[in-house]
């Protein structure tokens, strides 16, 4: 990229806006937002490894949607390998659905009713057939140990996954013109509902939204060799770096990531050495850094992807403890020439707010963007769905270095190594991340980000993320510039 001025100090993202170029891309759908990096991912977006963001149901619609999830490294070894089998045996159209047996109750299903963006529950019988469905407006009024048959309401369609055979792939599994999809949208707009229970033989298989064929039409999913959904994982740098990094692979997961704050470190030299020495055959991921010396000598060490970002974070409060970290932006534009030169390439981690952010963090050279924070306030992240005194639903966020993760992460400690290791806080230990009610889940957060990143691309006259890099123009702002471009909610 190129800018309008020469700048004469280190930027974040709202110090910068992107002019426009003449453009040839006549459609922002012809845009292609495939990452280089090697993690074949379809949309360069990254779902962070934090303990309040990733767990399976974000690692699979994720995924799903052509993004990749990083599955934070607290989780115990067992849990890990539980959950990457089951996001690799996920459908890649069809939502995972939630269910119920005739024998549940009404407090069964609202305690797994925001588990999914769409509300619905399945009630199935032993065969596995979906007998009813139940929605949150069924529950209303009623008993909370009332039987769920009593409640129920008869579902006006169930889809049949032979209606889907033709998509591409034979089962819906890439994007494109889906025909078997776009009869199953027609089909749910002719019943009027917004979703359907998806049967195979008579059998459950999965759920399919109205958006969902729509978006499956528009992504692609992030694949494994064997077509099944991809899955990354985080390793620290402390304890049985090999041993747990071997137990990892060994599960399936499709990309390593050391991880820690300061990656520029010895133990982190010694960690990558460690897991390089086991010929792993994905991608490794290491991090975080700031500076080109240290994301070279990381390249160098063996890492083919270097993770910038210390304090940008939402949950971070490194840069006000410590006064270490750098405006990300800079960071970002410093660090990814450099480990393009040496052969590798960068994540930009932590500091986006808006979609305007990510597509700066891409135009400075990052073959990725890893989000936290705003996508914990999902229906697809770990955390239970709550309700303010206004009614408002939020989730808990929290930052991996706060007293809350410490703590988490040395559960298996005594009480004094623990007490004294939670002194050390560096990042908030409980954040409400409000439920957007126009935009639930994350996929609708991935429409957002990927509409905006389109178009960005499109003004830059760019087809690929490649293009983007040599054709953005960015010029330097004020913060009166930066609030100039903010709508106004409402009438001044």
């Amino acid at each position: 990229m190129r800018f309008l001025t020469d700048p004469t100090t280190d930027l974040t993202y709202s110090d910068l806006f992107l002019v426009p170029s003449r453009s040839d891309v006549t459609s922002r759908l012809d845009v292609d937002l495939a990452a280089d990096d090697g993690t074949g991912s379809a949309i360069p977006l990254v779902a962070a490894n934090m303990t309040a963001v990733t767990g399976k149901r974000m690692a699979e619609t994720m995924a799903r949607r052509g993004g990749l999830a990083v599955l934070p490294q607290d989780v115990p070894l067992d849990v890990i390998r539980d959950v990457t089998a089951w996001i690799k045996t996920r459908h890649t159209v069809l939502e995972t659905p939630v269910t119920l047996s005739p024998a549940g109750t009404v407090i069964d299903a609202l305690h797994l009713m925001g588990k999914r963006p769409h509300g619905a529950i399945m009630v199935v019988d032993d065969s596995g057939a979906v007998t009813g469905v139940v929605r949150a407006s069924d529950c209303e009024g009623q008993d909370r140990f009332a039987s769920l048959p009593s409640v129920m309401r008869h579902q006006p369609l169930v889809l049949d996954a032979a209606l889907l055979e033709d998509s591409p792939d034979g089962g819906g599994s890439g994007a494109g013109s889906g025909a078997g999809l776009r009869r199953a949208f027609d089909a749910m707009d002719a019943a009027g509902t917004d979703f359907a229970p998806v049967q195979r033989d008579g059998v459950l298989a999965g759920v399919l939204t109205r958006k969902g064929a729509l978006r499956s039409t528009l992504y692609r999913p992030s694949l494994d060799p064997a077509g099944r959904l991809k899955v990354a994982a985080a390793v620290g740098i402390n304890g049985d770096v090999a041993g747990r990094a071997s137990e990892l692979l060994a599960a399936g997961v499709d990309v390593l990531v050391l991880d820690t704050a300061h990656g520029h470190q010895q133990k982190m030299f010694d960690a990558l050495a460690a897991v390089k020495a086991l010929n792993p055959g994905v991608p490794v991921v290491a991090g975080n850094v700031v500076t080109a010396e240290a994301t070279r000598e990381l390249i160098q060490a063996g890492a083919d992807i270097v993770k910038v970002g210390v304090g940008p974070g939402a949950m971070c409060t490194t840069r006000m403890m410590t006064a270490v970290g750098r405006p990300q932006f800079s960071a970002v534009l410093e660090c990814s020439a450099a480990a393009r030169a040496a052969g590798g390439r960068v994540w930009a981690d932590g500091g986006v707010r808006y979609p305007r952010d990510v597509a700066l963090a891409l135009a400075a050279g990052a073959s990725q963007v890893m989000i936290g924070s705003w996508f914990a306030g999902t229906h697809e992240s770990p955390g239970d769905l709550q309700q303010d005194a206004a009614g408002r639903q939020f989730k808990e966020s929290f930052g991996m270095a706060s007293a809350r993760a410490v703590q988490n992460r040395n559960q298996r400690e005594g009480a004094f190594e623990k007490d004294r290791k939670a002194l050390f806080e560096e990042g908030i230990s409980t954040s409400r991340m409000f439920i957007d009610p126009a935009r639930p889940g994350v996929e609708d957060l991935l429409d957002m980000i990927t509409a905006g990143l389109r178009s960005s691309m499109s003004y830059a006259g760019a087809a690929d993320l490649a293009q983007f890099r040599e054709r953005a123009v960015a010029g330097i702002q004020s913060a009166a510039g930066y609030e100039e471009g903010r709508p106004v909610p409402q009438s001044w």
